[in-house]
Parts: C-alpha cells; sequence; structure tokens
C-alpha cells in the first residue's frame, strides 16, 4: 500500500471542514458556492480545503459550461479503509480473547464460590 497515499489521505480527513465537504459530495457534485453555505468562513477559505481535497485525489473537479462542480473521488477512501482494516481484525481477536478470559474467570469464580457455601461445583 502506498504509504505517501495514506498519509495524504489521512492529512486531508483530519480536519472537521474537509470531512463535512466529502459527506455533502457523497450526496452528489456540488460548486464551491454550494460547499461553502453551510460554513461561516469565506470562499476562498472552503476554496483552499478543496485544494487539500484534491491533491489528496478525495475530489475532482470537471467543468460544466460556467459552473466547475467538485465530486467525491472514493479510491484513496478505499486504500485507507484497507490500511484500517489490519487493525479492525487485530481488536477483534483481542477482544475475543478477553472475553475467552473473562469466562474462564466466571466459572472459576463460579466454582470457588459453590466450594464456599458448600455446594458442588
Amino acid at each position: 500500500m502506498n504509504t505517501d497515499l495514506l498519509d495524504v489521505t489521512f492529512a486531508a480527513l483530519a480536519d472537521p471542514t474537509r470531512r463535512a465537504i466529502l459527506t455533502r459530495l457523497a450526496a452528489g457534485e456540488a460548486t464551491v458556492t454550494e460547499l461553502a453555505a453551510p460554513f461561516v468562513m469565506t470562499q476562498p477559505a472552503v476554496s483552499k480545503h478543496l485544494k487539500v481535497l484534491e491533491r489528496a485525489g478525495l475530489i475532482s473537479r470537471g467543468r460544466d459550461a460556467q459552473r466547475r462542480p467538485c465530486r467525491l473521488e472514493a479510491r484513496p477512501l478505499k486504500a485507507a479503509t484497507d490500511w484500517l482494516e489490519n487493525y479492525r481484525s487485530y481488536w477483534e481477536e483481542s477482544f475475543q480473547r478477553l472475553d475467552t478470559l473473562l469466562d474462564e474467570l466466571k466459572t472459576t469464580e463460579r466454582t470457588a464460590s459453590n466450594r464456599r457455601s458448600g455446594g458442588q461445583g
């Protein structure tokens, strides 16, 4: 997996404004003006965020007559998801080991409790 692509992708995703822009673009293409509307920032500030997203390959800009709509590009997100998947597997295995250990401790505690109370274990 290309670590440079991952670095740029995660850096772009680190900002909540850029994540909100990607969320909006997941619903369909939009112009800079449309993307800037929900934010309390200038259009040039939104344009800077769009440049970061574009450099990361997360969006592309087309040309439709006078409009320059932005579109979501999901390939870098897939690469990031694939990378994160390795860690999801690690945590699932860790939690499974913890569940097994807790079950063993419960069984041991029940057995000890039954012995203390004179019951059969």
